[in-house]
């Protein structure tokens, strides 16, 4: 007779494996949408995030280029000239940068960035415009500290405006949050609040999981000893001040080497559903159940011609009202495909649908935007192997 443990252990397995749903793939080779580069002069271009730079109306891109070790902004140049290379600025040289995003840390009304560093640089900087000129500094508590993967700018304890909720991997790593002091422009006064350990964040996205108007963070972490989808419940501003600690929430992939993840309503119940793409190939979609709890479905990838998984994102790219998914790929090697789309039918299997075709290995994150103003939705993206570069493609629904 099996003992008690191991009986419980089987009724585990066997609720686990009710609760997901695997969702064949059928694939539909398609002629690959047109690929407009932003910029292609560096190398290793590692993520694309957005924000209105120049307070034009229209949504910009930062990007740290980990190779060519530069942070790059680019001004969208509206619809009429999206085709051509964007104007660029460098904001700061910085060695193994893998985040960038956009931030107003210091409350004047304008973006500056903030930059994270992997390898042996292992530091947080700032990049601001001091006198008209660039400047890149270091924020002293998160300097040859950790290797910083992904970083959100968002006001934690309401007070001294924007804070920045950070992840990591590696050794030490961790999700933590580094609170503003009185005054932004003194960097030694900011202070590291440690969250949770981690094994490799892949996402931190900001969401109001609970209802209770402040953003929880949902993440992704695909190493350590507890991979999978997690969210983690903001206690509010007071409790924040006094450095309390983040419920953690399973939502989902656990035991997956997750990767990059999304959050959107992908069957039109009104809830937050979470994606994620997973290694070696799948996309596992987390449905919220009304009455609380989660819901997997996994799609199942022939994976002949593709890459391994590295990044899912909920769009309507057909404009038929069904959310569909993005996806990329790394390693997209022989000929095999980096980025492709999947269509989301009524009544039906999910259709993987050609985008990039066989060009590019590595790609990155995605962010979607109308660019040449036709009404649908494009998707921007990176490659750092094939040195594409920060390039957006044109759907061809229009």
């Amino acid at each position: 007779m099996k003992s008690p443990s191991l009986l419980l252990l089987g009724i585990l397995s066997s609720s686990l494996a009710a609760a997901t749903v695997s969702e064949d793939v059928i694939s539909d080779p398609a002629t690959p949408w047109s690929r407009h580069t932003i910029d292609n002069t560096s190398r290793g271009a590692d993520g694309v995030k957005l924000g209105d730079f120049n307070d034009d109306g229209l949504s910009d891109i930062v990007t740290g280029w980990e190779e060519g070790g530069v942070v790059r902004v680019y001004a969208n140049p509206g619809p009429a000239k999206a085709r051509e290379p964007w104007p660029q600025t460098t904001v700061g040289e910085v060695k193994n940068v893998e985040e960038a995003i956009f931030a107003d840390l210091d409350g004047d009304g304008r973006l500056e960035i903030v930059s994270g560093t992997e390898g042996k640089t292992r530091t947080l900087y700032w990049h601001r415009r001091v006198e008209g000129q660039w400047c890149t500094d270091a924020f002293p508590a998160a300097k040859d500290t950790q290797m910083w993967m992904q970083a959100t700018a968002l006001d934690l304890d309401g007070q001294h405006g924007i804070d920045l909720l950070l992840a990591s991997k590696g050794e030490g790593a961790a999700v933590g949050w580094l609170q503003s002091p009185a005054k932004a422009d003194d960097l030694a006064a900011w202070s590291y609040h440690k969250l949770r350990d981690a094994g490799w964040l892949m996402s931190v996205i900001p969401h109001d999981m609970d209802g209770d108007g402040d953003d929880d963070a949902v993440i992704s972490d695909r190493k350590g000893r507890r991979p999978g989808v997690f969210w983690l419940e903001n206690p509010g501003a007071t409790a924040n001040r006094g450095h309390a600690a983040w419920k953690e929430h399973v939502i989902g992939a656990l035991g997956k080497e997750v990767m990059f993840a999304d959050i959107g309503d992908v069957n039109g119940d009104g809830l937050a559903d979470v994606v994620v793409a997973a290694k070696p190939v799948e996309v596992v979609i987390c449905l919220r159940k009304a009455g609380g709890g989660w819901q997997e479905h996994v799609l199942a990838f022939d994976g002949s011609n593709l890459g391994d998984a590295k990044a899912a994102k909920i769009a309507d790219v057909n404009g038929d009202a069904l959310p569909d998914l993005f996806f990329t790929c790394e390693n997209a090697k022989a000929g095999r495909e980096g980025i492709v789309w999947l269509e989301q039918q009524r009544g039906g299997p999910w259709k993987q649908h050609t985008l990039g075709g066989p060009e590019g290995v590595k790609f990155d994150l995605m962010q979607t935007l109308d660019l040449d103003g036709d009404g649908d939705l494009d998707v921007i993206t990176c490659e750092e192997r094939d040195q594409l570069g920060v390039v957006w493609y044109e759907n061809p629904r229009r």
